[in-house]
């Protein structure tokens, strides 16, 4: 019988980690194993369960003394499974907590991935006490590497994301309907060298650097921004400030704010160029790897995870770090001389998906 694979994090909202964790389960049901999500719910849990996952809801996400209350219940939970993965550092101590009292002969396999440049401290480090530490990123090595040299080399694997080419496939366009509603909604734009900026709104997603972009390039009447993301309440006064600047700029009418979308893919096939400018090291950059696996020509920072994709598959879209002069130049040249074009997506989510599976095989076959 195969074994069964518990995965924790806190909620099953939209994002990256929760998007992560339902592909594995995906792969596990595939695969024959049971697989299970403890998390808080969300909207995500109707797509996890009618692909063959089960969830079980209990609050890992609260950060409050009172969740210590379910080591307890946890311990009983893990007692029931081969190997438990955990994503994020709340419900890892919670985890971790009830692991370490179990008999070390019969607790399930320990799994963590880290997901990102934490805060480094105690709470944070809770992410390296796996038996195996997923990094998902070389960035995100090297930053454990750095930080933690406590934790053995061997012990950390390297597994990038990955994005299914299916679902994002080089030379995509849109069917007549989205076409059509899209021109409706957005005349401002037919005709136009669209450039994108997608992330939500945030001071460190780089929305000013890319409004500064767009206003160096206004001597092209073809040019228009898009900034492609939403705006949480407490960033509706940051929001009014790029809007405010655009007027300053005389760019309101080359700019469009299109808010939070779920229809990424057909919005970046209208693209010229893809945009990551944030001011801080991502620690992977989906958006991006979807981008270049529809074949989209991106630019983004020297750093991060995202240089480590733009850096394989379209090295010509890397800029040295907030240096706005050559960002401006390598946009005028791309824009300029189309025959660039990134490689073939080599981040694809099936990879991804095996790795994972092979290293839970491997861990469940070494001894404890």
């Amino acid at each position: 019988m195969k074994p069964s694979i518990l995965q924790v994090l806190p909620a099953l909202n939209m994002g990256g980690v929760e998007r992560g964790t339902l592909e594995i389960g995906r792969a596990l049901v595939a695969a024959g194993y049971r697989s299970t999500i403890v998390s808080n719910g969300g909207p995500m849990v109707t797509q996890l369960t009618a692909e063959g996952s089960e969830h079980i809801a209990l609050p890992v996400h609260q950060k409050s003394l009172a969740s210590l209350k379910l080591v307890r219940p946890l311990r009983a939970l893990l007692a029931d499974f081969d190997l438990v993965h955990v994503r994020s550092r709340l419900p890892a101590w919670l985890i971790y907590l009830a692991w370490r009292k179990m008999p070390p002969r019969t607790r399930p396999r320990l799994v963590t991935t880290v997901h990102g440049r934490y805060s480094v401290n105690r709470y944070s480090a809770v992410m390296t006490k796996g038996e195996q530490v997923i990094a998902i990123s070389a960035n995100v090595r090297d930053y454990i590497l750095d930080n933690y040299p406590n934790v053995p080399v061997e012990r950390i694997q390297l597994i990038h994301r990955g994005v299914d080419p299916g679902a994002f496939p080089r030379g995509y366009q849109p069917n007549a309907d989205w076409l059509a509603k899209w021109q409706q909604h957005h005349p401002q734009l037919l005709g136009r060298k669209l450039l994108a900026l997608p992330g939500r709104i945030s001071r460190w997603k780089g929305h000013e650097t890319f409004l500064r972009l767009i206003d160096g390039l206004k001597q092209d009447p073809l040019i228009h921004g898009l900034v492609i993301g939403g705006a949480e309440k407490k960033q509706q006064r940051f929001l009014q400030q790029l809007l405010k600047s655009c007027t300053q700029m005389g760019i309101q009418d080359r700019v469009t704010f299109l808010g939070q979308r779920q229809d990424m893919r057909e919005v970046m096939s209208q693209c010229s160029i893809i945009y990551n400018l944030s001011t801080q090291p991502e620690p992977f950059g989906r958006t991006m790897i979807e981008a270049l696996s529809l074949g989209k020509r991106v630019i983004a920072w020297d750093y991060g995870g995202a240089a480590e994709s733009v850096g394989k598959l379209f090295p010509q879209g890397l800029v040295a770090s907030a240096n706005e002069a050559e960002l401006l130049a390598t946009t005028a040249q791309l824009l300029a001389d189309d025959s660039a074009q990134p490689l073939i997506n080599s981040f694809v989510l099936e990879r991804m998906q095996q790795q994972t599976l092979a290293l839970y095989e491997r861990l469940l076959a070494s001894k404890r």
